[in-house]
């Protein structure tokens, strides 16, 4: 099977409530257009008034902002923020105004339509979101690009990663843990790897594709989604040089899901926290945003 594969297949989202991103009590998105309207105007930038009152909001109440960004003002809030801020901070921001189906939609373009495929970063939306998720990607993609997702992905992949990304778009996942289930997938997949020579797989990918990710976890063949993310944020950050657009993708997918739980697992899969190695690691305000997201440190 593709190693890509099968070094990561996990189950759907992680636990909803989970995230460092809470929604802002006593929101008004007229007060807080007023406040990123008067940071961007006139002479020089006020980023740090700009990234702490975003990052201080959950996406809906950045849409909400928006919203009352053009009404107010008659400007678009996102190409203002642009011609404002520059560099890895600006893409960061921008990333965080994106509603978040729109966000997952732009990364799996990108993963497709770039020089070369990048695989990560397909298994990484594919088969860590809900079926009503992955409906709503496909059906999002059709409108902005007018393509079929499941043709872009089976004509830039190949073999059984094809296959097992053709089924996670199906997006038949069962809900919950079939307890009648869980002796005869254990077996059937213990008879397709290590009890033949080479490996049936069509049988994992029938299972692994349609199994939720709390009922994987059950048959112990399937990782933790924080488990997951975690070991790619540090992937991302360690050696030389960053991988900034996976940073920043974790981080604003994650910061309302379960960041709280990718901060643990880091803490205990590595000898340091997320925290430090994001602040090792950045600098400037695409750091101190970061950091915002990250939303503390487990020393």
């Amino acid at each position: 099977m593709h190693s890509l594969l099968k070094r990561q297949t996990f189950g759907c989202r992680g636990n909803a409530g989970r995230g460092t991103v809470k929604p802002h009590s006593g929101f008004n998105a007229n007060n807080d257009a007023e406040v990123l309207y008067k940071a961007m105007k006139g002479l020089g930038t006020d980023e740090d008034a700009i990234l702490q009152l975003l990052i201080a909001r959950i996406n809906a109440q950045r849409q909400e902002i928006k919203a009352a960004f053009k009404t107010l003002y008659g400007k678009d809030l996102v190409d203002n923020l642009k011609s404002e801020l520059g560099g890895k901070f600006e893409s960061l921001i921008v990333a965080l105004m994106t509603p978040p189906i729109q966000f997952e939609v732009t990364c799996l373009r990108d993963a497709i339509k770039g020089a070369g495929t990048d695989e990560k970063v397909l298994i990484e939306i594919l088969a860590s979101r809900s079926a009503n998720e992955i409906n709503e990607i496909k059906s999002l993609y059709k409108r902005e690009h007018n393509d079929d997702l499941e043709e872009d992905v089976t004509g830039d992949t190949a073999g059984h990663f094809k296959r097992m990304l053709v089924v996670l778009l199906q997006a038949s996942r069962l809900q919950g843990i079939q307890e009648g289930l869980i002796q005869s997938d254990a077996q059937a997949l213990f008879a397709a790897g290590e009890q033949k020579y080479g490996t049936d797989e069509g049988q994992f990918i029938t299972i692994l594709g349609n199994r939720s990710s709390a009922h994987l976890r059950r048959v112990k063949c399937a990782r933790s989604v924080p488990g997951y993310f975690a070991e790619s944020l540090y992937s991302a950050m360690k050696g030389a040089g960053t991988d900034d657009q996976t940073l920043i993708r974790i981080m604003v997918s994650r910061s309302e899901v379960d960041m709280l739980d990718i901060r643990a697992e880091f803490r205990k899969k590595f000898a340091t926290s997320l925290h430090k190695m994001i602040q090792g690691d950045t600098a400037g305000d695409y750091r101190k945003a970061l950091l915002l997201l990250c939303g503390g440190d487990d020393a």
